[in-house]
């Protein structure tokens, strides 16, 4: 009986181990998108601060 219970405690733990390991690598993930499209749009925008999807004609219409 001793055995069964050590495996079942082996087994939480590293339940709980790999559920902990989730989380962290599926923020990181989520944390380099983020960020990678935040340099995307910075890179993609002009200097009058224009939406990158902004047309043409509406980007000149707002200069001054």
């Amino acid at each position: 009986m001793g055995n069964l219970n050590n495996l079942v405690l082996y087994a939480v733990f590293t339940a709980i181990f790999f559920y902990l390991l989730y989380g962290v690598i599926r923020a990181g993930v989520r944390d380099g998108i983020l960020a990678a499209a935040r340099r995307r749009v910075a890179a993609t925008s002009d200097q009058t601060g224009a939406e990158p999807s902004a047309s043409r004609r509406q980007r000149e219409r707002d200069r001054p």
